[in-house]
């Protein structure tokens, strides 16, 4: 999720300051993704470094305002007009467990797999009702709720599939008899973190037989 652009989007439509900009940005995505205020001033401080935004007035209660630059309603169109590239190098929290348990010893991944489910379905189940809660749009405030809803649904549901199709696949490899635990590899670089030097005793370097210490008298 990009709080920068989004922040700088919602500039684009006038000067803000940082509590507002929290306000605007919960309000406009509803409330899914909350930030804190200080994430929303460590923002402004970056996007004002890169001549992004400037500060401009102040007001009776000392609040700073935000405003956009042309840089920045620059980057905003850019942004708006460029589509998300989602790379196959993101991390995925659960497809990274699954591939870690299932080549581990003694884990019942079928288990792993079917606690994984029931909690996606009960999630996916949660977001269903509150969208059948939900009355149709009458505004571009509700229908930016409605539209944040819908992709949380497929979203979920996608995953549902996922872990349905890797159930299949593991049952698959069970059978065939290559769903065996990956021991450790005997092959490991020879580079690795030192050992902190203290004065007076000997280091080790991982994978380096030599020690380094005082000289024997």
């Amino acid at each position: 999720m990009s709080v920068r652009q989004s922040l700088l989007a919602i500039l684009d439509q006038g000067p803000c300051y940082g509590y507002q900009l929290r306000s605007e940005f919960d309000r406009r995505t509803g409330s899914t993704w909350p930030l804190n205020v200080g994430q929303i001033y460590n923002t402004l401080d970056r996007l004002e470094r890169d001549g992004l935004v400037d500060k401009a007035d102040i007001d009776a209660d000392g609040q700073i305002y935000y405003e956009i630059t042309a840089a920045g309603s620059a980057e905003v169109a850019s942004w708006l007009g460029s589509p998300v590239v989602r790379t196959a190098a993101t991390r995925d929290e659960l497809a990274i467990k699954l591939a870690i348990a299932v080549t581990l010893p003694g884990i019942d991944i079928a288990h792993v797999i079917q606690v994984q489910r029931s909690a996606t379905l009960r999630t996916l189940q949660e977001l269903t009702r509150t969208k059948n809660a939900t009355s149709e749009p009458e505004s571009s405030q509700e229908l930016a709720w409605m539209l944040v809803i819908d992709s949380l649904i497929f979203t979920t549901e996608a995953e549902v599939r996922w872990l349905d199709h890797s159930e299949t696949r593991l049952a698959r490899a069970a059978a065939a008899g290559f769903a065996a635990p990956l021991p450790l590899s005997t092959d490991v670089p020879k580079r690795g973190r030192p050992v902190k030097q203290t004065t007076g005793a000997s280091t080790t370097v991982p994978g380096d037989s030599m020690q380094t210490g005082p000289a024997s008298s």
